[in-house]
């Protein structure tokens, strides 16, 4: 256990450090302090000139180049700002190109005999699915997967200029595809089982 003396430096942070819980008083003038202490550095901070807080705002409302997440895409070096979009995306009839895609998608992803190796499987797969989306299939074993066969074509439930939900039955039951359109066409980006 250390020994405490009423000498030195360790004393005189003792005593400061001390005062405000001495008392009541002593608490509410410590908080007064503070109070003021921070009033002060805040009225002694220079304000942003006129001129710069007007370039920052004419700066804001220049056109961005927007991509279909709603990030703004700005190359001046400031931080990208997020727009939230008015509307919901209007509706178009589902691209049939789309539907083969999911069509041709399912048809791999049934195809799995006993003993089919993950990497044969996606390589499959590849072709028809995002980059993002295969790496998640990376994690799936293709065995399983209980569907073996596509027992019809596909439907879409919803569709975009840009992206389509499309329902695909299985004998294993329905599935939801997401399906996006890329620079490459369309790719599917996700699925789900069909509620």
């Amino acid at each position: 256990m250390p020994i405490r003396t009423h000498r030195g430096r360790a004393a005189v942070y003792r005593r400061l450090w001390g005062w405000p819980l001495r008392s009541p008083k002593h608490l509410i003038a410590a908080v007064i302090g503070l109070a003021v202490v921070v009033g002060s550095v805040g009225l002694l901070l220079p304000e942003p000139s006129p001129s710069r807080a007007h370039g920052q705002q004419h700066h804001a409302q220049e056109p961005f180049a927007t991509s279909e997440f709603g990030a703004s895409a700005d190359t001046s070096g400031s931080p990208p700002t997020i727009s939230v979009p008015r509307a919901s995306p209007s509706s178009v009839p589902p691209d049939p190109a789309g539907l083969a895609v999911v069509d041709a998608w399912g048809r791999q992803w049934v195809k799995h005999p006993p003993g089919t190796d993950s990497g044969e499987w996606l390589d499959r797969l590849r072709p028809y699915t995002t980059a993002e989306f295969i790496t998640v299939m990376a994690s799936i074993d293709p065995a399983n997967v209980a569907a073996t066969e596509v027992t019809g074509s596909p439907e879409a439930t919803t569709s975009t200029a840009t992206a389509m939900k499309v329902r695909l039955p299985t004998d294993a039951g329905a599935i939801r595809v997401r399906v996006t359109a890329t620079p490459d066409g369309w790719r599917v980006a996700g699925y789900e089982k069909a509620a």
